[in-house]
């Protein structure tokens, strides 16, 4: 608990700095780059400037949105979209909430815990419509279910939301979690397990380091956290505040109308979608790989959307899930209203 307490202190703080007007060097550097183009084409300067604010640097899961800029479905909408990455892993949901940018990608478990310090957030879209994020274990393992961690070292990377999802999954199949020991690992996740530091690790992503560790020549098994008694929260939404909401409902609406487009043409052309990706990679700081973004996409395209909900929707009761869910396993300490905290932005 002291964790979740300093992860939510500086939610709060560094929404506070973002509100007052604290600058982000990747914005201010597009912003730059639209600026100079004062003595170009008047047709840019009509169209609407929007930023998005990625989860991470970009990767298979954010396809769509590179698809709906090359593609030119944002500027059929009147809009020049921006993409931007984050330096902080709080910063897309605090600088979407205090306007400093659009829209930002960010976890359904962090806008409830954010809701509840009064951060005025609200979701507009569920990209990821289940748990991305897997207890992983090495194939020879002899953990057979969550119950085995018993006595045995899981390493996690320090982010308080992997703790009720382990204790969720331990006792739902009937074991002790205080019999668990955890280690913070921070995002060493992949090479603690193929080492042996620990016996097994949470907070990998079967998109993520489940191809990578393959693509290494690893072989890896997963239990999914839904299986275990885990509500199937939505991994990554699409975030804004409550003034653009209203103020910025058209723009947002277009944004969404083109972000679909992106979405079917990532869906029934991946490997063109996934080219499109790779030219936009930030090579520096998170190179690609393309065995391993093929997967990625593969298993993406999976929970994007299912037969029943489309891409984007969101329900009620999965908010009211989540937070209930949150609230027991003392995440937060009082239920936000699960109808201010999300809109269906099509609706």
């Amino acid at each position: 608990m002291k964790k979740l307490s300093m992860f939510v202190l500086s939610l709060a703080t560094a929404f506070s700095l973002a509100a007052c007007g604290a600058d982000n060097p990747q914005q201010e550097e597009n912003e730059d780059a639209s600026s100079e183009d004062a003595t170009g084409t008047t047709e840019t300067e009509e169209l609407t400037s929007i930023d998005i604010m990625l989860d991470w640097y970009p990767n298979a899961v954010h396809s769509y949105l590179y698809v709906a800029k090359e593609e030119g479905y944002f500027e059929e909408e009147g809009l020049d979209v921006n993409i931007v990455f984050p330096a902080n892993p709080t910063d897309p949901i605090n600088l979407a909430a205090s306007g400093g940018v659009t829209l930002g990608i960010t976890y359904q478990p962090d806008v409830i815990m954010a809701r509840t310090k009064d951060v005025p957030v609200v979701s507009i879209a569920a990209i990821v419509r289940s748990p991305l994020n897997h207890m992983m274990v090495m194939n020879e393992s002899d953990i057979e279910s969550p119950a085995d961690l018993e006595g045995k070292t899981v390493g996690y990377p320090g982010i308080p939301v992997n703790e009720p999802i382990l204790k969720t999954m331990v006792e739902a199949d009937d074991g002790d979690y205080d019999q668990v020991n955890l280690m913070d690992v921070g995002f060493e996740l992949g090479s603690s397990i193929v080492s042996e530091r620990v016996d097994a690790v949470i907070g990998t992503y079967i998109n993520h380091e489940y191809p990578v560790l393959k693509h290494q020549g690893h072989e890896i098994r997963y239990f999914n956290p839904i299986d275990y008694g885990v509500p199937s929260y939505y991994e990554l939404v699409i975030v804004t505040n409550e003034n653009n909401l209203e103020e910025k409902r058209e723009e947002i609406q277009a944004f969404w109308r083109a972000a679909v487009k992106g979405y079917e043409k990532m869906k029934n052309e991946p490997g063109e979608s996934l080219d499109i990706l790779f030219s936009n990679q930030d090579q520096a700081n998170f190179p690609l790989i393309r065995e391993v973004e093929d997967q990625s996409l593969e298993i993406l395209l999976s929970k994007m959307e299912t037969e029943n909900e489309s891409f984007g929707s969101q329900t009620k009761e999965s908010w009211q899930e989540v937070i209930d869910w949150l609230l027991s396993a003392g995440l937060i300490d009082e239920a936000p209203s699960a109808d201010t905290i999300f809109e269906n932005i099509t609706e």
